[in-house]
């Protein structure tokens, strides 16, 4: 077929005035293989149905470019609307580096997601008129033929330049592997719909069975086609015949080492491949054929100037593949100085405290009896059969139970081959015999487990290691936190099946003695198996607490499994780094208990650096965390030697480590377990502190009260879980969104108020708790010295997600108080205690903190209300004290104690009692003497020393409340001004101080012109709750424009923060113990 009878044919189907772009396609085809006939043109609906571009050109099976048709005439060829082709142009554009975008007349060619040129072989005119059906015609443009036909046949033998960049090769990576993902997540969901059967699918549901219960189709599809990248990576690293490469050349090469990923690419590379993902993998195939893995691997080494290539490369692939995944999966690689600590203090304590002198190189053995389950009869129908016999394995067996891509390994393997200088005609036979029986590693993620297999191959290549069987590493694809299954053998995919079942082998009967790595951190875990539930409810026992989510993190789970094997095998040590909470956080003291009960010692290196806590070194200088994460982190050893006596506690050691990331590093790579200065802790009952504190005053201080005793009833504030439709600015904003919600569909709602499309059953549970339930627009404190106004309707899981009804009922009306205080907090800052009051509902992040949700304490309880009732008109509130503690109050203090405030002489009400506590909770000297109390529980309260100090404290207690519910008279009287005119704009909201003639004031800048005068430097950084309200009212106001009332609000904040500071100075005269 030539050019001009292409378009002959076309037009004569465009005339008829039916044709769509699928009209043409067999026109196209037939054309293209006529011009290049060494090509071959494929289209499949199957295939572009799951996401494949409507033409795949290949050369011998190898794809060399890529067609994407529209119909005759197409308005968005260049791909630029949003509304129109924008969303799959720019997809293939960034997976496809050989790529056509046509609409059967003009043909614009991309490279590498780069534009080229275009060209036209027709122009289409208009209809006539005359003829209903016609659509108008094509005239052919003959001068562009030659044209069009050179720019087909040099499309068609396009070869891509070779790869030598490391950054090259991970974006095509990714790109394709990205495609890959959309084309296996259509095929699944296709099959789910359609309820059909498929290769694909059957593999899903083996995933599902054996390894990630929750996974899905887009979860299947994601770790599926990094699996394939990384797999066809290992094979091409192998491969010593570059000039050629193909999916049966990837499976030859892939090392049997490793079973799993071998019979993976043997499906990959076999006849029974999904078609559908077939055109996909082949073009994976051609970016290998450009490129030297070997030589760039080495290449990158150097210019990144770090030991291990490989996860640094794996981290650019998956910033490219996929930025937010990395951080949801927990995916920081481990630094090696803190890697190469970790596997020296192991290697030193088998030494010290084990009496074995060859430390993690030891080759000693014990005889262990092994279970083995046997079907009884040959038909497999029986019941499961159990055996036991006994085996000689080797006593330092090795477990990285979260392995990731085999750092902790690979570590130890450096440091056992650094043993054997001089001994290298021993190596391989030690390796086979001796190191790879004993090194043992689990990993959930395929990618991470075929690139630890990779790494691990190609360090011990690199070691001078010649294998003389076919021995696989024992690094298995399998759930650590899970207990092994009896029998896994008859699942669709029997080649996951072997996998776990050998996993199984470890789990159920290797003595593990040595258990390192970095577990994940993931507070909301989806590893629910009842098996490590089972063990994490040792650490929930005799608790009493509200919430144990934070003893629900995976890191947690990870410590108390390896607990259990180390339990399990009589010694052994467990050394992790992990997030740093469990080591001070109240709700892990039965967690240290345990750990206590269980190690003879536990060495604590503690290297700080949570972003959220603001740490600092002590000396002030700057504080890093060794990964790029907000939550602190510690290098954590618990040793086992089998010696201490059951009923004792084994001891603690602490050591703190601050400083700049560079300067832990090297202090890693310089001291070892024996050489750090150690605090021997003793043990403070009952929260057994992992941590050094100051407990001075404990005797004096337990004398007090406990708010949370004090006030009866109280909870933690109000979660909404979803702020934008619960929470406004204002009444009329509120009162909106509730009439939204009233009048429209879920669909409705979301495209009214742009929220996005992952909120509807959000939304779907607003609406129905709208629709049967009474909801208010009420006000709600969110921040100190901030209302807003809420949709309340008092019910869970509806706008709001745990409304705490039951507490927050009594502060609906605004007539109420509520004192606002934290159990637990974890900020280094000035004022130690969080301490606030509130007429109105309360938000659960009124304060800042890492360490749990502030609570309200209401001052008075109001009864149930009839449908005819308002609250006001209900009978008598009572007040929500402990009657013993007031009554032990009123003895000290010779006075008669009333339900509400009277003028009459030696009485005291309930709004006097709150008065005290809140004037005592600001008190400087109090605060102080007694942080490390008030940083692990609620704040106790002396009681009253007598009469008089009693009322002073309750006067300047009733002043400091007055002003923070900003109804004192002394916050209208205001001590700044706002002298410039302008568009009231926050932009860059900073604190300049003023000539020092003016003392201690400065301008507040809110932008380049405007700003508040005169504003105390002391009011500008006061903090409330670990939040410096000067600062954070107007950094939460960026890019908006302060209106009149504004203004003045923010005057009367300074206000009040500066009486503040005066009160309590005033209350630090008073002696309140």
């Amino acid at each position: 077929m030539t050019t001009s009878q292409y378009l002959e044919n076309i037009n004569q189907r465009y005339k008829l005035g039916n044709a769509t772009e699928h009209t043409f396609r067999g026109d196209l085809q037939q054309l293209l293989e006529s011009l290049v006939p060494t090509i071959r043109a494929t289209n499949e609906p199957k295939r572009q149905s799951c996401g494949a571009p409507d033409y795949i050109l290949t050369k011998k099976d190898i794809p060399v470019g890529f067609i994407e048709a529209k119909d005759i005439g197409d308005k968005d060829l260049d791909g630029i609307k949003k509304t129109g082709n924008k969303e799959q142009f720019d997809r293939y554009k960034a997976s496809l580096n050989n790529l056509i975008f046509t609409d059967y007349v003009s043909f614009h060619l991309y490279r590498d997601g780069e534009f080229i040129t275009k060209i036209s072989i027709g122009e289409i005119f208009p209809s006539s008129g005359g003829v209903v059906a016609d659509r108008g015609g094509i005239k052919p443009i003959p001068e562009n033929f030659t044209a069009f036909e050179n720019l087909i046949k040099d499309f068609c033998t396009h070869i891509g330049q070779t790869i030598k960049s490391s950054k090259k090769l991970a974006e095509m990576m990714a790109g394709k592997a990205r495609l890959l993902s959309e084309v296996i997540e259509k095929a699944l969901t296709s099959d789910e719909n359609n309820s059909e059967d498929s290769t694909l699918k059957d593999q899903m549901h083996a995933f599902k069975q054996i390894l990630i219960h929750d996974i899905t189709p887009k979860g299947f599809a994601d770790v599926y086609a990094q699996t394939i990248a990384y797999g066809m990576f290992a094979a091409r690293s192998h491969d010593a015949t570059l000039p050629t490469f193909s999916r049966q050349e990837a499976y030859e090469l892939i090392p049997k080492s490793n079973p799993f990923l071998k019979k993976l690419f043997g499906y990959i590379a076999g006849l029974d491949v999904d078609d559908r993902i077939k055109w996909i993998v082949d073009d994976l195939v051609t970016i290998f054929l450009a490129c030297n893995v070997d030589e760039i691997l080495k290449n990158y080494g150097k210019s990144t100037k770090m030991e291990d290539p490989i996860i640094h490369f794996y981290e650019t692939f998956l910033s490219e593949y996929d930025p937010k995944l990395r951080k949801a999966r927990g995916v920081w690689y481990t630094p090696q100085p803190v890697v190469n600590f970790i596997v020296r203090a192991v290697d030193d304590i088998l030494k010290t405290e084990f009496g074995l002198p060859q430390g993690l190189a030891d080759t000693s053995k014990t005889k262990i009896k092994i279970k083995d389950f046997h079907k009884a009869t040959s038909d497999l129908r029986s019941k499961t059969k159990e055996m036991e016999r006994e085996e000689e394995v080797h006593r330092v067996q090795i477990l990285d139970p979260a392995t990731g891509t085999g750092t902790f390994l690979a570590e130890v393997i450096k440091l056992i081959h650094k043993k054997f200088e001089g001994q290298q005609g021993i190596w391989s036979n030690y390796v086979e015999t001796h190191l790879l029986p004993r090194l043992n590693g689990f990993e959930l993620l395929m990618a991470s487990y075929a690139m630890a297999h990779l790494k691990l191959d190609l360090l011990l290549t690199e070691t001078g290691y010649k294998p003389t069987k076919d021995q696989r590493f024992r690094v298995y694809l399998t759930n650590s936190l899970e207990e092994y299954h009896q029998d896994t053998g008859t699942l669709f995919a029997n080649w996951l099946s072997s996998e776990a079942n050998e996993a199984n082998h470890i789990k159920r009967d290797t003595p593990v003695m040595c258990i390192i790595g970095n577990p994940p951190y993931s507070v909301s875990s989806s590893n629910k198996s009842e098996w490590i539930e089972k063990l994490i409810s040792d650490y929930k026992k005799d608790l009493n607490e509200k919430s144990y989510n934070s003893l629900s993190d995976d890191y947690v789970k990870f410590i108390r499994y390896g607990q259990h094997y180390i339990e399990k095998n009589g010694s052994g040590i467990l050394a992790y780094i992990s997030n740093n909470s469990f080591i001070d956080g109240v709700v892990f003291r039965q967690m240290r208990k345990y750990l206590l009960e269980c190690f003879d010692a536990i060495y604590i290196l503690d290297l700080h650096g949570n972003a959220q806590k603001k740490e600092v070194s002590p000396d002030g200088s700057t504080d890093q965390n060794v990964f790029d994460i907000m939550q602190g982190v510690s290098i954590n050893i618990f040793v086992k030697t089998g010696k201490k006596k059951k009923n004792e506690l084994g001891e603690i050691y602490h050591s703190d480590l601050f400083g700049k990331r560079e300067f832990k590093y090297e202090y890693l790579n310089e001291n070892t377990l024996n050489t750090i200065k150690w605090n021997k802790l003793d043990y403070s009952v009952p929260n057994y502190f992992f941590v050094k504190k100051d407990f001075k005053g404990v005797e004096t201080y337990e004398k007090g009260f406990k708010i949370d005793e004090v006030f009866i009833h109280n909870n933690t504030g109000l979660n909404t879980e979803f702020d934008e439709l619960a929470i406004q600015e204002n009444k009329n904003s509120a009162e909106n969104i509730l009439e939204i919600l009233k009048t429209n569909s879920d669909t409705e709602v979301i495209n009214l108020l742009g929220l996005k499309q992952d909120s509807i059953e959000k939304v779907r549970k607003a609406i129905l708790d709208i629709k049967n339930n009474n909801p208010k627009i009420l006000k709600i404190k969110v921040k100190p010295f901030e209302d807003k106004f809420c949709i309340y309707t008092g019910k869970s899981n509806g706008i709001m997600g745990r409304p705490r009804h039951e507490i927050m009922k009594h502060l609906q009306n605004g007539e109420n108080l509520g004192l606002i205080s934290m159990r637990q907090y974890a900020y280094d800052v000035p004022y130690h205690c969080y301490t606030f009051v509130s007429k109105h509902i309360v938000t659960s992040r009124l304060f800042m903190s890492n360490k749990g949700y502030c609570s309200a304490f209401p001052l008075y309880l109001y009864p149930e209300v009839n449908a005819q009732q308002t609250i006001s008109q209900a009978s008598e509130r009572i007040p929500n004290l402990n009657v013993v503690i007031v009554k032990q109050i009123a003895e000290k203090l010779s006075l008669t104690f009333t339900n509400e405030k009277e003028t009459t002489e030696n009485t005291f009400a309930p709004i006097d009692i709150l008065d005290y506590i809140y004037a005592v909770l600001h008190s400087p000297t109090y605060r102080e003497k007694y942080k490390e109390f008030l940083k692990i529980d609620f704040p106790r309260v002396p009681y009253p020393k007598d009469k008089n100090t009693f009322w002073q404290l309750v006067k300047l207690g009733g002043e400091i409340r007055q002003i923070h519910l900003l109804e004192s008279p002394t916050v209208e009287k205001y001590i700044t001004q706002y002298p410039i005119d302008g568009d009231n704009v926050v932009e860059k909201p900073h604190f300049v101080n003023s000539p020092p003639k003016k003392g201690n004031l400065g301008k507040v800048y809110i932008n380049d012109t405007q700003y508040f005068d005169n504003v105390p430097e002391t009011a500008w950084n006061f903090y409330i709750g670990g939040y410096q309200p000067a600062q954070k009212w107007l950094k939460d106001r960026k890019g908006r424009k302060l209106e009149f009332e504004d203004i003045l609000h923010y005057q009367k904040i300074i206000v009040a923060l500066t009486e503040t500071d005066r009160l309590m100075k005033e209350i630090d005269k008073i002696d309140v113990e």
